[in-house]
């Protein structure tokens, strides 16, 4: 009889895993994106304008921006599931 060695590789934890995944990079990369373009377009809207930008209509336009970034890669049609 003659055996095959068994080659046994050690996993990374559950965090490096998904750290690692393309998905999770794309996410993470629109999500930024969006909510750089969100400030700008507040910025350029309304922002300029303005002698003093209130902080929360500021958080307001990064997180719609980033939410809408979240959303184009995250969506069904951006995954193949329409």
């Amino acid at each position: 009889m003659e055996f095959k060695p068994i080659e046994i590789k050690s996993r990374e934890n559950w965090l490096k895993r998904v750290l690692k995944t393309p998905h999770l990079r794309r996410t993470a990369v629109a999500i930024l994106t969006g909510a750089v373009v969100g400030f700008a377009i507040f910025y350029f809207s309304e922002g300029r304008y303005m002698d003093t930008i209130p902080a929360g209509d500021i958080f307001k336009s990064i997180l719609i921006g980033g939410f809408f970034g979240f959303f184009v890669t995250n969506s069904p049609c951006a995954r193949g599931r329409c």
